[in-house]
């Protein structure tokens, strides 16, 4: 397990009967997680500092309950970067913190390059890893089909005063075919893909069905000096151990790492949240 322990701003404080109790700054918010399967150790909704509910519906989805007044958004920061946070539909905030463990990898593989790199991230959401890897000083594109997405990602990078990003509205499968028609290759792919969705035009993808299928043709854009792939997958029962099946069967042996990755509890107990995995070149 690859635990994110760098955060201050942000912090699980207890999890229990499918949910968890999480501080972000110095706001509190209690939200569903399928993994949280054991009880609790008391009430998490009687939690004296709680500001918002996520509270799923009977019928589907869920909407956001608030028991004290807060803004529509607000900054946390990790490590001297500074991220939105915004209370949205299906439960989400803008940020997965658990992604702290692939920040920290991806920041150091940059560094230590001592060379130009060119990122291309896929499935990109709003934008962590691009801001990470344009802090570390490499070239990003940044590719999601969604535009609402998408503005969130800008609004981050400008949060950090990072212009080393370009942003794309696009299916992620349709730009690299794209990127290989045009001739343009990249040192380093970040994907984080969905479980399930559709593309800009409306064509469906299952990761079981896809994945590795998408993985094989992201190879085509790599450099012929290439520094790492990095998966990861919060789709549930998805081992790390699948992902380093694929990237092995797609990209080769050698200096392969995979694993769950979490989030520490005030509780002292390790909060799943998805796999990674990760191929390294030196």
């Amino acid at each position: 397990m690859k635990t994110a322990n760098g955060w201050k701003d942000f912090e699980v404080i207890a999890t229990g009967d499918g949910e968890k109790l999480e501080r972000w700054g110095k706001y509190y918010l209690l939200r569903p997680d399928p993994q949280v399967i054991w009880h609790a150790r008391g009430d998490l909704s009687k939690f004296d500092k709680l500001d918002g509910h996520y509270l799923r519906s009977s019928s589907g989805g869920g909407s956001w309950k608030f028991l004290n007044s807060i803004p529509e958004q607000w900054q946390i920061s990790w490590k001297g970067l500074k991220f939105i946070i915004k209370p949205m539909g299906f439960k989400h905030t803008g940020l997965f913190p658990e992604q702290a463990v692939n920040w920290e990898d991806m920041t150091n593989l940059i560094s230590e390059a001592k060379r130009p790199i060119k990122v291309l991230n896929l499935f990109a959401y709003t934008g962590g890893a691009s801001v990470v890897c344009a802090k570390a000083g490499a070239g990003v594109t940044h590719v999601d089909a969604s535009k609402g997405m998408v503005e969130r990602a800008k609004e981050n990078a400008h949060l950090n005063n990072i212009t080393n990003i370009r942003y794309i509205v696009d299916d992620c499968q349709k730009f690299i075919e794209r990127e290989l028609r045009r001739g343009n290759f990249y040192d380093a792919i970040i994907m984080d893909p969905p479980s399930y969705g559709r593309g800009t035009n409306g064509q469906m993808w299952k990761l079981e069905d896809n994945l590795f299928d998408f993985v094989s043709l992201t190879k085509k854009v790599l450099s012929d000096k290439p520094l790492f792939v990095l998966i990861s997958s919060y789709t549930t029962g998805l081992q790390a151990s699948v992902l380093k099946n694929i990237l092995t069967l797609v990209f080769g042996e050698g200096n392969i790492d995979a694993d769950e990755i979490g989030l520490p509890t005030d509780e002292k107990i390790v909060l799943p949240c998805g796999a990674r995995g990760i191929k390294i070149w030196k």
